[in-house]
């Protein structure tokens, strides 16, 4: 019998990658945690909205959520107030890698937003 990780709720996972800001970070650092490229630049993550308003997002919503569920961690590259937020993944980012890389590999078959 293969080793299963020990992973979180699927409820925490649904809720993780719900929006689709959290959920292209998610899949970015999901990237370069292949390639081991990691940190990552929060925000370098493509969105709908202007970058001003993404910082903040970034800064005051998505990845407070997603260091509370231990997916990142993150922290400020310099003291400024326009220091990049780098992300790596955090302690419980393989509990959320299965349903990540099911995300990842059946992109076609899934609705256009998924990106």
């Amino acid at each position: 019998m293969s080793e299963q990780i020990s992973v979180a709720s699927f409820d925490s996972q649904l809720e993780a990658i719900s929006d689709p800001e959290r959920r292209r970070l998610l899949l970015a650092l999901l990237e370069t945690t292949r390639t081991g490229e990691i940190p990552i630049d929060a925000g370098a993550i493509e969105s709908d909205g202007d970058e001003r308003a993404l910082d903040i997002r970034m800064a005051h919503v998505h990845l407070p959520k997603l260091e509370a569920l231990g997916y990142v961690d993150s922290y400020v590259e310099d003291d400024s107030n326009r220091g990049r937020r780098l992300v790596a993944d955090g302690p419980q980012f393989d509990g959320i890698r299965p349903l990540l890389e099911l995300l990842e590999d059946n992109e076609a078959l899934l609705p256009d937003d998924l990106r």
